[in-house]
């Protein structure tokens, strides 16, 4: 059962911007609003990574420094929804890009990936 989907990935040019979606179908709104969403992301060869975390209510994110100033994570807990703004894209931004939603009680659930391709 997907939990998570994820959309918005591409291919775009350095310099360039995209805004990933993850939208949560399954979770109850009393449910998803217990949950970090977190974007992290795998490159070819490397091991994921993760790029940025914001908290149940919005209220807090955290970031990978090499995407801070670049990315901004936020969500919409009416929504069911997270988003991950990528401005000034690099070629080391290439990867697959995924949805995690985890809580403190350790449950944890992933979305299927989303492309990102920085390319001229």
């Amino acid at each position: 059962q997907v939990q998570l989907v994820e959309s918005g990935g591409g291919l775009v040019p350095p310099g360039g911007s995209l805004r990933l979606s993850c939208v949560a179908p399954r979770f109850i709104f009393s449910t998803y609003v217990m949950y970090w969403m977190n974007w992290y992301r795998q490159a070819p060869g490397k091991e994921r990574e993760l790029v940025a975390s914001i908290s149940p209510s919005g209220t807090g994110a955290n970031y990978a420094d090499f995407v801070k100033g670049r990315f901004t994570i936020s969500r919409n807990n009416s929504r069911k929804t997270v988003w991950l703004q990528m401005n000034s894209l690099e070629s080391e931004d290439t990867g697959v890009y995924y949805c995690n939603a985890r809580r403190e009680t350790g449950d944890e659930y992933w979305g299927q990936g989303t492309q990102v391709t920085v390319s001229s």
